[in-house]
């Protein structure tokens, strides 16, 4: 498993090529050759980046599904709605579709945001957005996702 740390800006170019900062890149070195699955994120206007083997795990998790129960299929079809491969050229860019340039409104300024195992890739201007509506529930949804977790397990 990945752990990813870090919030790093760049730009895109007009291909829709992002550059990955050398302290991103240095942390997904182990897993660089494996290639990479890009997709629409399910509840923010940016996409994923989930190295190949996370996305491997995701998969399975979703494999387990019942394809008989109607909602499991809308939700399989809903998540890997434009799903790509990408790789990370030998310069260090990774190209990003432009289906999915569209999907997130990204245009010049971008972020890429460690999720844990995952990078969220935002329009910079969404993503300040999104993280200054956030400052002031945060302390609220802090104390209710974490809240009832026990430390020492």
């Amino acid at each position: 498993m990945v752990n990813l740390i870090g919030t790093y800006e760049c730009k895109a170019d007009a291909k829709g090529r992002l550059m990955l900062a050398s302290g991103l890149k240095k942390q997904l070195s182990p897993v660089l050759q494996e290639g990479f699955v890009i997709k629409r994120s399910v509840f923010q206007a940016c996409l994923e980046l989930y190295p190949m083997q996370e996305w491997n795990v995701m998969m399975n998790k979703i494999n387990k599904l019942n394809r008989f129960v109607k909602k499991n299929n809308d939700f399989i079809r809903r998540f890997t709605a434009g799903v790509k491969i990408v790789e990370v050229d030998a310069t260090g860019r990774v190209l990003i579709p432009k289906d999915l340039l569209v999907f997130a409104g990204i245009k010049k300024e971008v972020v890429f945001s460690s999720a844990v195992n995952i990078i969220e890739i935002w329009d910079k201007e969404k993503y300040e957005s999104v993280i200054e509506d956030s400052v002031l529930d945060f302390g609220d949804l802090a104390e209710e996702v974490m809240g009832n977790i026990d430390i020492d397990e």
